[in-house]
């Protein structure tokens, strides 16, 4: 068993929880920059206006945008094929309504590509992750407007142009389906209704959410189109948090849920933008939850002709599924399930399921038969700096390990994966609880959860190793 010839080795991260200096270079304020910092107890605020004595962890984050050299090195170290990144709207266009772009925000991004290439590195870049100009959401209440879609074209049309000979993969959404969980409407959609005040407690309207992920498929749709006239070379894809359920019995109940699960959670977003339609089992959702979707005349065509070029998403954990409610649940990525009796789970109790990887790999290639990127997997931590500025993460190396191994075997099983990047593979701050502590990195960056430190640089005992899984191309995972 190997890994294919070219692999895409890397690591991956995203604008608003790594790059920092969000006023600086003419950017704009974006939705994440609108959020608190929290714990996995005590959720994120969200402010229409930064008050005092609150910490905004995402205006400072890893400070990406004072260290870009520096980290671009260090993944150059460590023989990185690509790094998966993000652009800030914000930072082209501050309040996404402008007619003429940033040029100090496109200029960054020029300085960044260029060191990459210098470091023999490929970018994959996320056009909108997690944020979109907070400006937006005030004037349009984000994505439940159809406005939006015309400014995200926009966006995308100067940032294809201006880096068609410096990029060459491109993923439209990060985590689109986050859109299907209430979780999502500020998160993924910028939608922040009257009487929200906290991340984890939304003020809930499926009707604006499922519209407004509406939008952003015809959105995804026309920067496909887009991108493949400006560049044919260009390689356009999707992106899903893929949260893997198991049945907990054989109740047929059980199963039953679990299968509808999956369906919403995963593959209805999928679908949409694999295939170009929505799932036969999307009418009867809607039905279930007085949904419905406004759609214009040619939008079946669009997502028809707009249809991404590769799946990509990301995978931490499994859970299981159950009709009983009196069986113990746990946490994970947007959404928790019951605890898996098999399982071991993190430090913020997301189970660990290296299996549970090659059974999804195999599961997504035979419903789309188009190249697979894991871009987001990996252990949160806490990490403990110690003499000598280093940290000994075992634990860490021992979850990636048994993760590759099992990409290795779904290869073996057929399945076309061309390229891995684990999350956060700088420190950097986390989505769901602004926390710096929960840790993914093989660099260590020193800065706690407000933001104090030196913001120095240490390589983890997951640096050395990742390297040498790179140089052997997945051989060597002593």
């Amino acid at each position: 068993m190997s890994f294919p010839k070219g692999f895409l080795w890397g690591g991956a991260t995203a604008a608003n929880q790594y790059e920092g200096g969000w006023n600086e270079g003419g950017k704009g304020p974006s939705t994440a920059d609108m959020l608190t910092n929290g714990t996995h107890t005590t959720p994120r605020k969200i402010t229409r206006t930064w008050e005092d004595g609150l910490y905004y962890p995402n205006h400072i984050a890893s400070d990406f945008y004072h260290h870009y050299k520096e980290d671009i090195a260090l993944m150059g170290e460590m023989g990185f094929k690509v790094f998966r990144m993000s652009i800030a709207w914000s930072r082209i266009f501050p309040k996404g309504i402008e007619e003429e772009p940033n040029e100090e925000g496109l200029r960054f991004y020029d300085e960044v590509f260029d060191e990459l290439h210098k470091q023999g590195i490929e970018p994959l870049v996320t056009i909108s992750h997690y944020e979109s100009p907070f400006y937006l959401t005030e004037k349009y209440n984000g994505w439940a407007s159809r406005e939006l879609v015309d400014l995200y074209v926009k966006y995308c049309n100067v940032i294809f142009n201006r880096y068609k000979d410096k990029v060459k993969y491109w993923l439209t959404f990060n985590e689109i389906n986050c859109g299907t969980m209430p979780l999502g409407g500020y998160l993924g959609l910028g939608i922040l209704n009257e009487g929200t005040t906290d991340f984890m407690n939304q003020k809930d309207d499926p009707q604006l959410r499922f519209q407004g992920l509406h939008h952003q498929f015809i959105a995804s749709a026309k920067a496909v189109k887009l991108g493949h006239e400006i560049n044919p070379d260009f390689k356009i894809g999707c992106m899903i948090a893929f949260m893997t359920s198991y049945p907990y019995s054989c109740n047929p109940k059980d199963v039953l849920k679990c299968q509808k699960e999956m369906q919403m959670g995963n593959y209805y977003c999928g679908d949409v933008q694999v295939r170009g339609e929505y799932p036969y089992f999307a009418k009867q959702y809607w039905k279930e939850n007085n949904i419905q979707i406004q759609m214009e005349e040619g939008d079946e065509a669009l997502l028809k002709e707009g249809k991404v070029d590769f799946y990509s998403f990301s995978y931490y954990m499994t859970n299981c599924v159950s009709t009983d409610p009196n069986l113990e649940g746990i946490g994970g990525n947007l959404i928790g399930g019951v605890k898996n009796p098999y399982l071991k789970a993190s430090d913020w109790g997301w189970q660990i399921d290296p299996d549970g990887l090659r059974y999804t790999l195999n599961e997504l290639y035979a419903r789309y038969q188009v190249p697979l990127m894991v871009v987001e997997n990996g252990l949160g931590a806490f990490d403990k700096l110690e003499e000598g500025n280093k940290v000994h993460d075992s634990y860490r190396i021992d979850y990636l390990r048994e993760h590759i191994k099992c990409m290795e075997e779904a290869i073996e099983d057929g399945v076309d994966l061309i390229g891995y990047t684990p999350w956060g593979c700088i420190d950097l701050v986390s989505a769901s609880t602004g926390e710096m502590g929960k840790r993914y990195g093989f660099v260590y960056v020193d800065s706690d959860d407000y933001g104090n430190g030196s913001f120095n640089r240490y390589k983890k005992d997951s640096f050395t190793w990742y390297k040498k899984v790179i140089a052997s191309n997945g051989e060597n995972l002593e």
